[in-house]
């Protein structure tokens, strides 16, 4: 390496130190729970021509990859000779940011010696933005609340009043929307602050040799780990809940020589109801599924992402066209990394795990629409858990685990905390990990009830109710997610708006992931270890795991 490289690499080193930083200011500041303790954000720098140069390590790829987009977007929309230190840019357009209404994407230019030479950014997610709120119920974009396209929030370190003041009056959480918003500013100059310092340190004028290090080497170490892969074309096909009615998706992976394409073509058309996804999200989620499996060592930036391509059909369910209803986008847009690994398996059989749970199992709560006439208290809040992913070929799955969207789980202390909810009981999911030579992660069990003497609303979305995670190579699959009204009440579907009554308990079980292997190949070390810590069953272990005579 010369000595300008090692420059460059300890530049490249302080640079990710920058966008950590950046992240955590968002989190320390943020109001809203799902961002503070759960992590549901992004944050990255950019150089001069939009393109991501490194992103903080704390985030969704929903938000991180969308966003990676979103400034190539904006950066076109405003001319960069109009801008002035301290403007800000955003907008909450579900087909430019992160999906749906309620991520909200800033932009912010960073003056270095009088003139702009990059860009931070940043995403997370608002609580409530009015609307039919959270929910799947929406018919089109405007039953989902407000749509704000790319606009300038701030003008040379001045908030735009009146657009804080239309955010707030169209959200039932106005001042945690605010606070949110601050802390999404806060973020953006954390960033701008510090790679401002770090260029005067290393005594640079501008990031453009860095940037071209970063990215050149990146793509190029990705297009080498392409190359190295079996070439062809494979097909997979996934089945999932839907809202009324089971839903197909279809992916072809094409490997080439330098770039893998996913063509999502065949894919069922849009639905009436709010689990379209714009193409921007499922892409997102799909490129981040491969590139956990292909070079997963090299940097998450606009070089290591260039060589995948994403197509869909426009109007497929993963091609949703504005202004169909996108409130719950994540729903199947987190399914797709099980949909391209169905096609990556049969390229490379013993390096893809089995399917996981897969769509984060989150839990929109509210007021329900009386509260103000009764006087009752009113919030909005939503409560994230996760199920088991999948069954490694080494290893076994990560139980109650967000995988793809690595979103932490709501914690107990906090939730109720913040709004009048009473966790019962939050337990692993007993037998619910698909059984295998390696053993499918584990779901959970949690009980849930207002705390106080009034009803909630519950906006459901969620997957694998009806499709459990399907084993691999032998691995049997995982339990299937459930919902219901109290022990003995009747099953909730997987999708809808629902009224907790005052006094009853939703419990909510989300679903285990795939095994690997065939269970009767598992170590009989491993298999006592699982009974003796409760996660298996003896029945189970005998009806699943032994070698039968």
């Amino acid at each position: 390496m010369t000595q300008s490289n090692t420059k460059l690499q300890v530049m490249w080193n302080r640079l990710l130190a920058v966008v950590e930083e950046q992240g955590q200011a968002l989190i320390r500041a943020a109001f809203s729970p799902i961002v503070r303790e759960c992590g549901d954000i992004s944050a990255g720098i950019f150089d001069f021509q939009g393109r991501m140069l490194a992103q903080a390590v704390t985030g969704t790829p929903g938000h991180i990859n969308t966003m990676a987009e979103a400034v190539i977007t904006l950066r076109a929309r405003f001319p960069v000779q109009d801008m002035k230190p301290g403007d800000i840019y955003m907008t909450n357009d579900p087909w430019i940011a992160s999906g749906h209404l309620n991520d909200f994407l800033l932009l912010m230019p960073v003056f270095f010696k009088n003139r702009v030479i990059g860009f931070t950014s940043c995403t997370s997610h608002l609580v409530d933005l009015g609307g039919l709120g959270m929910g799947p119920e929406g018919s089109d974009i405007y039953d989902e609340g407000l749509l704000i396209p790319p606009c300038k929030l701030g003008s040379k370190g001045e908030v735009n009043a009146l657009l804080m003041d239309i955010v707030k009056a169209n959200s039932r959480e106005p001042v945690a929307n605010e606070g949110d918003i601050y802390a999404l500013i806060a973020c953006c100059e954390a960033g701008a602050s510090s790679l401002s310092q770090m260029m005067q340190e290393f005594a640079i004028n501008d990031l453009n040799a860095l940037s071209d290090y970063i990215i050149e080497t990146s793509r190029n170490a990705t297009i080498k780990a392409i190359a190295a892969l079996p070439k062809g074309t494979w097909h997979s096909t996934l089945t999932v809940d839907g809202y009324d009615a089971e839903i197909e998706l279809r992916a072809a992976l094409t490997i080439a020589t330098d770039h893998l394409l996913i063509d999502f073509a065949g894919t069922a058309r849009c639905t009436n109801k709010g689990i379209n996804v714009p193409l921007n999200y499922a892409t997102a989620y799909t490129v981040f599924a491969l590139r956990c499996i292909i070079g997963p060592e090299i940097p998450n930036n606009a070089g290591s992402l260039a060589p995948f391509r994403v197509t869909a059909p426009k109007g497929c369910i993963l091609n949703a066209q504005p202004p169909v209803p996108v409130a719950m986008r994540h729903t199947l847009g987190q399914m797709t990394p099980d949909l391209v690994y169905g096609c990556l398996s049969q390229a490379l059989p013993n390096i893809v795990p089995a399917e996981g749970a897969s769509c984060m199992y989150d839990l929109p709560l509210r007021h329900v629409p009386e509260a103000a006439d009764l006087g009752h208290q009113k919030f909005a809040t939503e409560l994230v858990f996760s199920g088991g992913t999948g069954a490694r070929p080494t290893l076994d799955g990560l139980s109650a685990t967000a995988f793809p969207s690595g979103v932490w789980g709501s914690q107990v202390e906090t939730t109720e905390a913040a709004a009048p909810i009473l966790i019962h009981s939050r337990e692993l999911r007993r037998d619910s990990g698909g059984a295998g030579q390696y053993r499918g992660g584990l779901g959970q069990h949690i009980e849930v009830s207002s705390a106080i003497e009034e009803d909630i609303m519950l906006f459901l979305s969620v997957e694998r109710v009806g499709n459990p995670a399907k084993g691999r190579h032998g691995g049997l699959d995982g339990a299937t997610g459930r919902i219901r009204m109290g022990h003995d009440g009747t099953d909730l579907p997987s999708k809808g708006e629902f009224r907790i009554k005052a006094g009853k308990t939703l419990i909510f079980e989300t679903p285990g992931g795939g095994g690997f292997g065939a269970p009767q190949n598992r170590h009989p070390n491993a298999l006592q270890n699982d009974v003796e810590a409760d996660l298996v069953s003896a029945q189970a272990a005998d009806k699943l795991y032994r070698k039968q005579p």
